[in-house]
Order: C-alpha cells, then sequence, then structure tokens
C-alpha cells in the first residue's frame, strides 16, 4: 500500500475505539497519531533501515552502451558466491538515467529451477514507468549460469527503470538460494511486537488511549502488507525472517489503493456516527456506498477501459524517434 492508504488505514482502525473517537471530538489530536502510526513502519524503513546495511555488489549499467552479458555475470558471481560460502551476498541494481524524465529499462529473471540469469535490456521510459513503444534498442539479452536453483517469490522478471534502483539479498537456505527483494524493508520496523512496544511507551508518556491508537493503526499497516507478496517479519525479535505474504497484490496496484482509502474514509465516517448521539448511518447504507457502488464503478470502469484502443505511437515516441535520428546524423 501506499502512504496515504496506511494513514488513513490508521485512522480507520483506531476509530473503533468509543474513548478516542469523544477525546477527538473535545479537540485531541490522538486521531492523527493514528495516522502517524500507520505511516511509522515504512518511514523506519525509508529514513534509516535502508542506511544500515552495506552492499557486497553494485550493479552500475552505462545508459549509453549498457552490457546485459556483463550485467547477468556480475548477479550470477553474486549468487555463486552466497551459495559458496553460505553467507548472504546483497546487490544494489541501479538504474540508467537518460535525461530529467527519461530513464533506459532493464529486466532481470533470477533463473529459479532453470539455474541461469538472464537481463534483457528494456525500452526508454518515463518518470510514471510509461515506455516509449520502439525506443527498444535490439541488444541480445545476457545469460550467465548458476551454481543453484533460486527461490524468488515477488515476482517472475524484475524490471529496474527509475530512480534508486532496488536491492536484493542472496542467501543460501538448504539446496536452493533465496532471493529477498529490498532485505533491509518490512523487517523489524513492520513487526507486531515493535509496534506494541512503541505503543507502550506512548502510553507511558501520554495515557492509555494515545498508545493504543497508535498501536492499532501502526498495526493496521502491518496487516495490510501481509496481504501483498513481500510480507513482514511479524514477531521480530522472536522471528528472523519476512513472513510470506499472501500475494493478492503488489503495494503499488492503484486499485487496491483507491479500495483501502475509500473503505477506510467510510469505516471513519461510520464510526465517528456510530458513536455520536444521534447515528444517521446503519449497516445497509455503510455496505452500499462503502463497498457495493465504488466495487461496482471501479470494475465498470476497468472494463470500459479495457476494450478502448491503445494509440500504436503517441507523442513521447516520437520524441524518442526524433532523438534516435539526430544520434544517427552525428555519427554520421
Amino acid at each position: 500500500m501506499k502512504g496515504i492508504a496506511h494513514f488513513f488505514s490508521g485512522v480507520a482502525a483506531a476509530t473503533f475505539l468509543p474513548p478516542v473517537v469523544q477525546m477527538s471530538a473535545q479537540g485531541s489530536m490522538i486521531l492523527l497519531l493514528a495516522g502517524i502510526g500507520g505511516l511509522m513502519p515504512d518511514t523506519l524503513d525509508f529514513k534509516l533501515a535502508r542506511y544500515l546495511e552495506e552492499n557486497q555488489v553494485e550493479i552500475d549499467p552505462d545508459p549509453l552502451a549498457p552490457d546485459p552479458q556483463g550485467m547477468a555475470e556480475q548477479v550470477a558471481a553474486a549468487i555463486n558466491r552466497a551459495w559458496e560460502t553460505g553467507k548472504p551476498v546483497r546487490v544494489q541494481f541501479h538504474t540508467m538515467k537518460l535525461g530529467a524524465d527519461l530513464w533506459r529499462q532493464y529486466a532481470v529473471d533470477f533463473g529459479g529451477e532453470r539455474r541461469e540469469v538472464r537481463v534483457r535490456i528494456g525500452p526508454v521510459v518515463t518518470t510514471s514507468q510509461v515506455p516509449f513503444v520502439g525506443s527498444e534498442l535490439g541488444l541480445p539479452p545476457g545469460c550467465a549460469p548458476i551454481q543453484a536453483p533460486t527461490r524468488y517469490t515477488y515476482g517472475a522478471e524484475t524490471k529496474v527503470d527509475i530512480f534508486s534502483g532496488p536491492t536484493f539479498e542472496f542467501e543460501r537456505r538448504g539446496d536452493v538460494v533465496d532471493i529477498s527483494f529490498l532485505p533491509w524493508h518490512r523487517r523489524w520496523s513492520h513487526a507486531l511486537t515493535v509496534a506494541v512496544l512503541i505503543g507502550g511507551l506512548i502510553a507511558l508518556l501520554f495515557g492509555l488511549w494515545y498508545g493504543l491508537a497508535y498501536t492499532l493503526g501502526s498495526a493496521a499497516h502491518i496487516l495490510e502488507d501481509q496481504l501483498g507478496h513481500m510480507g513482514s517479519n511479524l514477531f521480530y525479535p522472536f522471528t528472523k525472517r519476512r513472513a510470506e505474504g499472501l500475494k493478492l497484490f503488489h503495494s503499488g496496484d492503484a486499485l487496491p489503493n483507491l479500495l483501502a482509502v475509500w473503505l477506510s474514509g467510510w469505516l471513519i465516517l461510520f464510526n465517528l456516527d456510530r458513536f455520536s448521539d444521534t447515528p444517521v448511518f446503519n449497516l445497509f447504507s455503510f455496505f452500499l456506498f462503502g463497498l457495493a457502488l465504488p466495487w461496482a464503478l471501479i470494475l465498470g470502469t476497468t472494463w470500459w477501459f479495457s476494450r478502448r484502443p491503445r494509440p500504436a505511437f503517441s507523442p513521447g515516441d516520437r520524441l524518442i524517434t526524433e532523438m534516435q535520428a539526430e544520434s544517427t546524423q552525428v555519427e554520421e
């Protein structure tokens, strides 16, 4: 889920406590604290945890002359090193930036049972990850063998395109090499035990209901993340690894984020009304406006746009074609 979805779900979770709603009605900022609790796990990761680990390998391709074979060999060497030594190897994949809003995409396939790494150079994309048709370089994919099968549960192929690029950790577990996507993410910061610990400290400083509001907001974030592919380390320090997620969707998918914000908004309104002196909503109205209508509208819109033909050539593609033509003239 995105930050805005986690914030609203944290607030919605806290509104199930009648004293929290009453304190909010009297001017308390306690619901804001619950929203902060919903943001805190990712904040700890992206502002702290990611800088505490050191990468052993850097994949930093040349944007103007990428070498997919060399990149594949670097990745395969890191996997083989993890297999041979039994020690984790962390690899940072850097992006290929071509301009202020242009990036060269590439994709990495870690092989699985096939025991080989493949790297494919893809098209030019914008920062919104919109590809330009016809911008591929036509390079053959790089392919390098590895000594053991790999297990990667986040997806079949990983695309690297914008901003700083992802980090992976290769670690031998039994007769396979486990591949962890963003190894610094959703570990100790996404533990229910840590949420309870921070909530307990807040309760000691500001009162019981403040601590409970924070804990519920943070727990809502952690449990939402379990619906995705990566999972979380739910009971750190009693557990050391991330529990596998349910793989229902990816965190960046638009539809789950939209529905989470919508449902959270309706839960907030429903609970505020439910604990008021003169309630207006009932379960039927909540179901109709909170669930049935938004689902019907979203699914109907998705179906409508899926039937519309997509243009084969966009203004952005024309820009890429002109850039390639200018490059050819310079070479001649």
